[in-house]
């Protein structure tokens, strides 16, 4: 069963083509048939690239909208020597997507669950306005195939509710939605999952960081509780998001300024975070070497990173009752042995300690990097969140195929 797997930014357009068996059993029998994407829409020159059988094609173009990588992507998919002869031979293509407020899980695209989306969009601003774009234009052009949404938001629907709603007046909750719905939920799932098999225990931790990044706590494989919020513009730090920030600072600032709301809030969701704070890049590599070369603001945005980091880590310790793994994964988590170390500093008497030699080896891949006498596995481990969307895109068309009214679990 081949799968698209369709993953949005607000200029990027990322795929993978999975061929899966049909039945979950099998994961051996997986295959990535191709990879690729859109890079810089809406620029002058955009670069278009796919990846398959160890070869890489790339081209750079004008691609005006998502609308045009769509058709770049299957153009490329369906080339000579392309893994698929036509368009027709993909079973379905799922979206890794974001926020769906009333709606979760993993569903049918449908009208309703695009203005479910679209309701949401003000919390989700960089996300949800190109996933429905990018789910109508799929859907005019290959109106023959299942679109699948895999919301972000599903992994994290067994947190209690100690756990997921903020203290404001229950209309608040009720009428409009206002809860910690979390996000990075296919990631933290793949995480949470791979601990399970590696790790002797119930108690996790996944720390995913990267450009966007969260901490959610995992017992016996589900999600108690995860760093952010309503909207990915909360929680820890991001690249160039505030993350988390008293309400009450915007009314100050607007009140000395005269700017809007929205303008503030554009700024706090585009032009802070690491790169506001560092006055540089908000790339941890670029604020790395610049912390290492005496720029102090390069070295304070580390910092709070890894403070805030540590705030949900010794949080979820205290949730969870005790930890058994801690699992480091997304681009920052996989590659900055630096931020790790920071992130596990001074830990023993918790049981956590790393191994100095495991954890700056220049090694890639999942690996262990725990101290033999840490009490605590920690792991490194390469997340893969398509390859979970393209599992639950074909679970749910199984489930679609066994229920009689045809709509799935």
């Amino acid at each position: 069963m081949k799968i698209l797997i369709a993953n949005l930014g607000s200029t990027s357009f990322k795929y993978r083509l999975f061929d899966l068996p049909e039945g979950a059993a099998d994961a051996g029998a997986e295959r990535e048939l191709a990879r690729g994407g859109v890079e810089r829409i809406g620029a002058a020159e955009s670069r278009v690239y796919s990846t398959a059988d160890g070869r890489t094609v790339e081209s750079v173009v004008p691609v005006a909208d998502h609308a045009v990588a769509i058709q770049a992507t299957l153009a490329q998919l369906t080339a000579e020597g392309g893994p698929l002869a036509s368009v027709d031979e993909v079973a379905a293509v799922g979206f890794k997507a974001v926020h769906g407020g009333r709606v979760s899980g993993v569903v049918r695209v449908d009208p309703d669950v695009l203005a479910a989306m679209e309701e949401m969009a003000a919390v989700a601003p960089a996300h949800n306005p190109p996933y429905v774009r990018a789910m109508r234009l799929l859907g005019e052009r290959m109106p023959g195939v299942p679109l699948v949404a895999a919301f972000e938001t599903g992994f994290h629907a067994t947190v209690p509710e100690k756990n997921a709603l903020y203290a404001v007046p229950t209309d608040w909750v009720e009428r409009y939605r206002v809860r910690r719905f979390g996000f990075h939920g296919a990631s933290h799932r793949f995480v949470a999952e791979r601990l399970g098999e590696l790790v002797p225990g119930r108690r996790a931790i996944s720390c995913h960081l990267g450009g966007s990044s969260s901490v959610c706590w995992i017992k016996g494989g589900r999600s108690v509780g995860t760093s952010m919020g309503m909207s990915p513009q909360s929680g820890l730090p991001q690249n160039n998001r505030a993350g988390d920030l008293d309400p009450f600072a915007l009314l100050h600032v607007a009140k000395l300024t005269g700017r809007s709301l929205e303008d503030l809030l554009g700024e706090l969701s585009g032009q802070a975070g690491l790169a506001g704070m560092s006055g540089t890049s908000g790339d941890m590599r670029d604020l790395e070497e610049a912390a290492a070369a005496g720029s102090d603001r390069a070295r304070t945005a580390i910092d709070v990173y890894v403070a805030s980091i540590r705030h949900w880590l010794g949080a979820g310790i205290v949730e969870l009752g005790g930890l058994d793994a801690i699992g480091f994964a997304g681009g920052i988590g996989e590659n900055s042995p630096l931020t790790r170390a920071a992130v596990l500093a001074d830990l023993a008497d918790l049981g956590i300690a790393i191994d100095p030699e495991q954890n700056e080896a220049l090694a890639s891949g999942e690996r262990a990097i725990h101290a033999a006498s840490s009490k605590v596995a920690v792991w490194v481990i390469p997340t893969n969140e398509e390859l979970i969307v393209a599992r639950q895109t074909r679970d749910l068309l199984a489930a679609s195929c066994r229920t009689p009214n045809g709509k799935g679990a």
